[in-house]
């Protein structure tokens, strides 16, 4: 990531994570954005720690890629039962680029968390969004996103 700071930290054995030179740049960014990743960047409770539409502590629940080449591509993240009152969905348009990268250095956590994340303007016009989570990196470069914040499809109880 470019302004975001998100890595383990050998010192205090946990994850350093910090948004504030992304938080300071985002208003020269935000312009630059498709409105939908625009909208997400600039939620308040996105980068507040405490809040319940914070991304961090979300898990990764769900990767679903279009196989009818639509570009189309969506993640569902599971919220964390001490944070989180709803998990986040965020459906991609217009995708020409999706990897994730896994680390394999946490084997003492049951699933990938969100550290943090950051959304930049591309030079097509469409966003790059890059995905901090505890073993693994997902990025994806769309031409917008929708984040949905609310219960993704197999987390509820009735699901």
């Amino acid at each position: 990531m470019k302004y975001v700071k998100a890595a383990w930290d050998d010192e205090f054995h946990g994850f350093f994570t910090d948004a504030t030179a992304y938080l300071a740049a985002l208003p020269e960014l935000e312009e630059a954005l498709p409105p939908g990743a625009r909208a997400f960047a600039r939620d308040g409770d996105h980068y507040r720690r405490n809040a319940a539409r914070c991304v961090k502590d979300l898990e990764l629940a769900d990767i679903r890629i279009a196989t009818d080449k639509s570009g189309t591509l969506t993640l569902d993240f599971a919220p964390n039962e001490f944070k989180h009152e709803a998990g986040l969905r965020i459906a991609y348009t217009g995708v020409v680029h999706f990897a994730i990268a896994y680390d394999h250095g946490i084997d003492w956590m049951r699933s990938d968390a969100v550290l943090l994340d950051e959304i930049l303007p591309a030079d097509d016009g469409g966003c790059l969004h890059e995905i901090a989570l505890t073993d693994a990196t997902i990025t994806v470069h769309a031409r917008d996103l929708q984040a949905i914040w609310g219960e993704p499809p197999g987390t509820a109880e009735n699901g």
